[in-house]
């Protein structure tokens, strides 16, 4: 079945493109929640012109944000978290958090697939955290302080 995609869905396109799925995962995920609707060759037309202006704006994102890369090189950003006396966390710091506190900190937004976070960090400390995005690397420290 031809979808339409209304919004950015992982593991299967991006916002305005259309994408062949399986009827019962249009039917049941996507439209539901509001993700697709239905591709008709007048709708396909439409989104034609909505996908360039698009691709437009995500390319000029993308160059904003790797010039944005090179300013993440200095960065510091400080997490609070509880732990225990000899600084395990009680809870693990996820790549969501991080990016939360980057965004709050040093006002950078990230795409979800640019911040590598193997696994949770749970220990109190500086942790040298990767981004990546379009072949460019740039590392900042994520100070993790502890909080009883």
């Amino acid at each position: 079945m031809k979808v339409i995609l209304l919004k950015d869905v992982p593991k299967v396109g991006r916002k305005y493109e259309v994408k062949e799925v399986a009827a019962g995962y249009a039917a049941n995920f996507l439209f539901p929640k509001k993700l697709a609707e239905t591709a008709t060759p007048a709708k396909i037309k439409n989104v034609a012109m909505k996908q360039k202006e698009r691709e437009e704006e995500y390319r000029v994102q993308k160059d904003l944000l790797i010039k944005n890369l090179k300013s993440l090189e200095h960065v510091h950003v400080e997490i609070s978290a509880k732990a225990n006396e000899q600084g395990h966390l009680f809870k693990g710091i996820r790549k969501e958090d991080v990016q939360k506190v980057l965004k709050e900190q040093a006002h950078i937004n990230l795409p979800d697939d640019a911040l590598t976070l193997q696994t949770p960090i749970k220990e109190t400390g500086e942790h040298p955290i990767t981004v990546s995005l379009n072949g460019a690397t740039a590392f900042f420290t994520l100070i993790i302080i502890a909080t009883h």
